[in-house]
């Protein structure tokens, strides 16, 4: 009764407050329930902490891959440890999410920076990419080597957690044991759900053992073996006569290498766009878990593709068969070996490295002191023996002294010149075209004019003799000439006046002509 009043007191019924209870309860199980749903829906969203770590040496296609992937046409290397980052897009969830690429220069200078790209915090989610170029597939084994040993010191130096550790190295084997074909028989239009075939550590009991070779080094990270440049193996086959079992035997040794880490194998061509889409797809597939339902490509040599869990021994040797010249266990190289570098012959001339100028001039000088005259290009004047010229009868012909620093004569009188006056005398005259009066001779160390060339006449017959010219030098005087060569000298120009002056009229010189001349 008392109950009753205070509910009508207050205004309310009993019922009432039942229904408002239940409403309160509603309202908050509706809250739970969306709470729910996003927390769901956040836990499918593509996770924006995974990268792919990029290595290989130089010129091996790491920057033109990646920018492919990207969908950049014009791809720029830098230098040391480049980042850039790959969109990816779940189409069935309409989600879109970065994916890291660190990208280290094959510079061994720049391998402290991987530290950066690799550690403890991002070890669990990092996918490497180990390139290689067909165009030296010689270089394979020492590149793979190379790189799988810095990769296994890092992670070795990392403090990572053990249990973490562990996990990855299972999630790995368990990738192998629990392999199966891609189921294409799903309608691709529908909302495929993720194809999550990593197991826990409790199903590992369930597993297969891991097939021969396979795993043998586990570092606990997905890596992706990836060559590039296949368009490359026509060059191959014209100009180092490779064949298909070169090829065979490069494939199956590549493949081997594989199995002991646990590693994809793809063959790929920017150039030709040959498994870059499909890499791509595979990536999102290993990284986020979306569907990647194409199966392994083994039939193109140039398009391989190889899924990690797919290969074993077995299918390795198949590729046997084609093997005639080679055996699986030969050395790498003693097959396929670097080719002989030819030395091409250079066609260029030898350089000439021209005389600094202060000794240039030193020697000049000391070659004028000496009495010789300094080395000169090639004349047509130079080049002219010096003899005793015969081709006209009007012209008068003395003893040649071209090129000469030196007087005709020992002496250096006032009447006489020195070679430098006779080289004035001689461009003077062709300036003034004088012309020797008939009968007249020319005086000692002048220059007549006949023909257009410079002749040193003597003044008496007697007197006159033919200079020998040796290196530019006139050797003149009783130490230069023999005493046979005087006289057959003096004989010719004594011949020479006696014809000129039958030819000519007798007249003398007026000292002004003298002067002139």
């Amino acid at each position: 009764m008392d109950g009753l009043m205070q509910s009508q007191v207050h205004g309310l019924s009993p019922s009432t407050t039942a229904i408002r209870k239940k409403d309160a309860e509603a309202k908050e199980n509706l809250w739970s329930s969306i709470l729910s749903e996003v927390q769901t829906q956040s836990n499918t969203k593509l996770p924006s902490n995974k990268s792919v770590l990029v290595l290989g040496d130089n010129a091996s296609g790491k920057t033109t891959l990646i920018a492919k992937l990207q969908g950049v046409e014009d791809p720029k290397k830098g230098s040391g440890l480049e980042y850039a980052y790959i969109d990816v897009r779940d189409e069935y969830r309409d989600d879109l999410t970065r994916l890291g690429v660190w990208i280290l220069d094959g510079d061994p200078g720049h391998n402290n920076l991987l530290k950066y790209a690799l550690n403890e915090l991002n070890y669990a989610h990092t996918l490497v990419i180990l390139t290689l170029s067909m165009t030296a597939p010689w270089s394979w084994v020492d590149q793979l080597q190379h790189w799988m040993k810095i990769l296994e010191d890092h992670i070795a130096g990392l403090k990572i957690e053990l249990d973490e550790k562990r996990q990855c190295q299972q999630r790995l084997a368990n990738e192998w044991q629990n392999y199966c074909e891609t189921i294409d028989d799903l309608d691709p239009g529908s909302p495929m759900k993720r194809t999550n075939r990593l197991t826990t550590v409790d199903e590992e009991l369930d597993a297969l053992p891991l097939p021969e070779g396979v795993l043998t080094t586990n570092l606990g990270l997905d890596v992706v073996v990836v060559v590039t440049k296949t368009d490359y193996m026509s060059t191959l086959e014209k100009e180092l006569d490779y064949r298909d079992e070169h090829f065979d035997f490069m494939q199956q040794w590549i493949r081997r290498f594989c199995l002991m880490y646990g590693a994809s194998l793809f063959y790929t061509s920017v150039k030709e766009d040959k498994n870059c889409d499909l890499l791509y797809k595979y990536l999102t597939h290993r990284i986020y878990g979306l569907p990647f339902r194409t199966p392994a490509l083994v039939v193109e040599k140039d398009a391989v593709l190889i899924p990690a869990g797919w290969d074993n021994m077995k299918k390795i040797s198949i590729l046997y068969e084609n093997m005639q010249s080679c055996k699986p266990e030969d050395y790498y190289n003693a097959i396929i070996a670097q080719p002989t570098t030819r030395k091409t012959v250079s066609n260029r001339e030898v350089e000439i490295e021209t005389e600094e100028e202060q000794l240039f001039l030193t020697r000049q000088l000391q070659l004028l002191q000496q009495g010789q005259s300094p080395a000169r290009g090639e004349s047509p004047l130079r080049s002219q023996p010096s003899t005793i010229m015969k081709n006209s009868p009007r012209t008068p012909v003395a003893t040649v002294a071209q090129g000469s620093p030196k007087k005709v004569d020992g002496k250096l009188t006032p009447g006489t010149q020195s070679g430098e006056g006779v080289l004035a005398n001689f461009f003077n005259s062709l300036l003034h075209k004088k012309s020797i009066t008939p009968g007249s001779a020319a005086p000692a160390g002048g220059v007549a004019t006949g023909l257009g060339s410079p002749v040193g006449l003597s003044s008496t017959p007697m007197r006159s003799s033919t200079v020998p010219v040796t290196n530019g030098v006139s050797m003149i005087g009783p130490d230069g000439v023999s005493p046979s060569d005087k006289i057959t000298m003096r004989t010719e120009a004594v011949l020479e006046l006696d014809r000129l002056a039958r030819s000519v009229k007798r007249e003398e010189f007026s000292p002004a002509q003298q002067s002139d001349c």
